[in-house]
């Protein structure tokens, strides 16, 4: 019996391909439709279905089996090949960090920017050593920033509102006051602290800390004698004169560890940091390995210490 494929090859499913296996495999229609939890009637007809597209017998009676032909026996291994293809192409393609070759690009502020991306750098260079590390300024980082390819993550305290952005909290701070201590004491009043000029931080023009907006909201103000762009340029500021700058206690590990520091004599909200990206990298695995990899590096840098 000659069979002609009426079937174009593009009918080809991972069910039938699950179905030759089993046939193959199990040397029985019977079996094969024990394992695939199906009928053997449903064997049968999707059989007749790859004989159609084969152009094939597959399999023919002996004695009170079946053999499979020739042709059948060779398509063992393509069949099992083409379902590992399927089942990766399901879950996503396979990731080696040490075979990933890209710009990794993260915005982050000074204070992250300092506390934690060396460490995940020298991750990055022992891990994968074909990626570059890229770091940028975040200020305060809109959706678009995240939605283009300029950057893959945003380290800050500012997730912007938006439905596809995503967000994972890393830790927590408090703020600290920072002070020259060969000039002035620290303030110990609510009083003292209003009446000192303060140095401060502002990312935009104009645009203050959320620190501040919170404290105007209770009718607390403090008077600004200079603004700088980062947290990392309160020190040269600071130093030598009278002046406080009330920024992340953290940043007493970095950029201001110059500088002596004591305890805010206001109440000020505590300082959440998180890791910001975008929906379309969240099922990413190399993407997902990054992450992993900035959240070990926060747990080394600050959770063995308490903090």
């Amino acid at each position: 019996m000659q069979f002609m494929s009426k079937i174009d090859w593009s009918h080809l499913d991972g069910r039938l391909l699950q179905l030759l296996v089993a046939v193959l495999e199990t040397g029985s229609v019977t079996a094969a439709a024990m394992r695939l939890g199906v009928t053997q009637s449903a064997v049968s007809h999707l059989l007749d279905k790859l004989r159609a597209i084969t152009g094939d017998r597959l399999f023919v009676k002996q004695g009170r089996g079946i053999a499979p032909t020739p042709h059948a026996r060779a398509l063992l291994e393509p069949a099992r090949a083409l379902l590992g293809q399927m089942q990766q192409f399901g879950q996503g393609p396979c990731f080696d960090p040490a075979h990933w070759r890209t710009e990794v690009t993260i915005a982050a502020n000074d204070l992250q920017r300092e506390l934690l991306l060396p460490a995940l750098a020298r991750r990055l260079r022992e891990a994968a050593p074909h990626t570059l590390l890229r770091v940028s300024d975040s200020g305060a980082p809109d959706a678009d920033l995240l939605r283009s390819d300029e950057c893959m993550l945003v380290i800050s305290p500012r997730p912007p509102d938006a439905t596809d952005i995503l967000q994972k909290r890393l830790f927590s701070d408090e703020y600290a006051v920072f002070y020259d201590p060969a000039l002035r004491e620290p303030p110990r009043s609510v009083a003292g602290y209003l009446q000192s000029d303060h140095a401060t931080v502002a990312y935009a023009a104009r645009q203050g800390l959320d620190l501040d907006q919170q404290l105007q909201a209770r009718g607390i103000e403090r008077r600004f004698a200079v603004r700088v762009p980062g947290f990392a340029a309160l020190a040269a500021f600071v130093r030598g004169t009278p002046l406080l700058a009330t920024a992340p206690s953290l940043l007493g590990r970095t950029s201001l560890a110059s500088l002596a520091m004591a305890p805010v004599p206001v109440d000020c909200p505590a300082l959440p940091m998180y890791m910001i990206w975008h929906a379309r990298h969240q099922s990413d695995p190399a993407h997902a390995w990054l992450r992993g990899q900035l959240e070990q590096v926060v747990l080394s840098t600050l959770c063995a210490t308490g903090s």
